[in-house]
Formats: C-alpha cells, structure tokens, sequence
C-alpha cells in the first residue's frame, strides 16, 4: 500500500468507535488530528501507546489536537481496553483494515522470520482542513506523543 507524504489529503473514513457511535474525518474539521494505528487492544506495545496517548490528552487539547486510535479490533473490544486503562479519548474499529490500507497502515511485517500481512504502527498527524501535517511510520510505542510534540 502506498505510504501518504506531508501534504496529502487524509483518506476519508467513517468507523464504529468503541460506544458503537459512527466517527468520521469530517467530525474533526476545524481541529487538529492525532490519527494512529496499532494493531491489537490490550497488548503490551498498544497499551504503553495508548497510555502515553491518553496522559497527554490535556497537553493535546491546549494544542487544539484531538486523539484517536484505529485498530482491528470490534468495538466491544476497545470498550474493555478503554475501561480497563481509563483512557478517555476515541478508538475506532477498522475489522476489515480498509482505512489501515487507505493510509499505508497496512503491510507486510516479519516476525520470527516468518513473514505476513498485518497493521504497521504509524501516526498521522492532521490539520484542520483534512491535510497530511506529518506521517510517521514504523513508529515506536513510546515515541506516538514525542514525536508530534517535536512538530509543533
């Protein structure tokens, strides 16, 4: 899947978030977006993402930048994820990885040396009109929030 650059439009989407209320791009215009993908709820990588996500959150709101997790995972799924952590920002359901490709998300990984197909951790940071701020991929767990701090 092709990677998006810094000045791309932002693929539009439209997913279940873990209430099971329809999220789309276009609910964001007018604010900043800190857009990542991680591929399973509740596994250690995911969730010292996710935590470093949400204790940034009063950081991210005083740059106008608000904050959603894409994965695979069905919305009960993140509900627990989200209860058991208290994390307290949107996580969305991508089952059938669609967005993940839109945005380059989504690609060959290897473990083991045996190699599949699977989410490639990655951090999208939006603008107000939709466009591509800055894209990281192959981000690691604990650099989600560094990184988008070192942009602005």
């Amino acid at each position: 899947m092709a990677e998006l650059k810094t000045g791309s439009k932002a693929p539009n989407f439209s997913l279940m978030d873990q209430d099971g209320k329809k999220v789309k791009l276009s609910d964001f215009k007018g604010k900043k977006l800190l857009l990542y993908f991680y591929p399973k709820a509740d596994t250690p990588g995911c969730t010292k993402q996710a935590c470093s996500v949400s204790a940034s959150l009063k950081e991210l709101k005083k740059l106008s930048i608000e904050a959603v997790g894409i994965s695979p995972d069905l919305p009960e799924k993140q509900k627990k994820f989200d209860s058991k952590h208290k994390l307290g920002f949107l996580l969305l359901s991508d089952p059938d990885n669609k967005i993940a490709k839109a945005y380059g998300a989504w690609g060959e990984k290897s473990m083991y040396g045996k190699k599949y197909e699977g989410i490639i951790r990655s951090s999208f940071l939006i603008d107000e009109k939709g466009e591509v701020l800055q894209v990281w991929y192959k981000v690691k767990p604990e650099d989600t929030i560094s990184k988008v701090m070192a942009v602005l």
